[in-house]
């Protein structure tokens, strides 16, 4: 069964960084599609980037580029989406997703399984 644990979540101010992780169990790891969403208060949950073990290939939505990097460690089975600059904007409930078909893709509808979620909250 796969499952998914999202952590590093936490309150930060405006300006500062902080590393989410997701451990990842139940599939090889050695062929995956893992992707980043979020969902703030009131709002759709929407995609922030994803990665695909296949080409290693990566992609950001525009509101994080340049201030967010995904990334994997294969030994641990685990996804980081590391986060500076962060906003208040950026506020939201984090969630990683697994992709079975292993295509990277930030349209949530492609994900088949996901994680608890972590929060994340950016003071101004």
């Amino acid at each position: 069964e796969v499952q998914l644990v999202e952590s590093g979540g936490g309150l930060v101010q405006a300006g500062g960084s902080l590393r989410l992780s997701c451990a990842a169990s139940g599939f090889t790891f050695d062929d995956y599609a893992i992707g980043w969403f979020r969902q703030a208060p009131g709002k759709e949950r929407e995609g922030v980037s994803c990665i695909s073990s296949s080409d290693g290939s990566t992609y950001y939505a525009d509101s994080v580029k340049g201030r967010f990097t995904i990334s994997s460690d294969n030994a641990k089975n685990t996804v980081y989406l590391q986060m500076n600059s962060l906003k208040s904007e950026d506020t939201a409930v984090y969630y990683c997703a697994d992709n079975r078909a292993i295509v990277a893709t930030l349209f949530l509808e492609e994900y088949d399984y996901w994680g608890q979620g972590t929060q994340v909250t950016v003071s101004s």
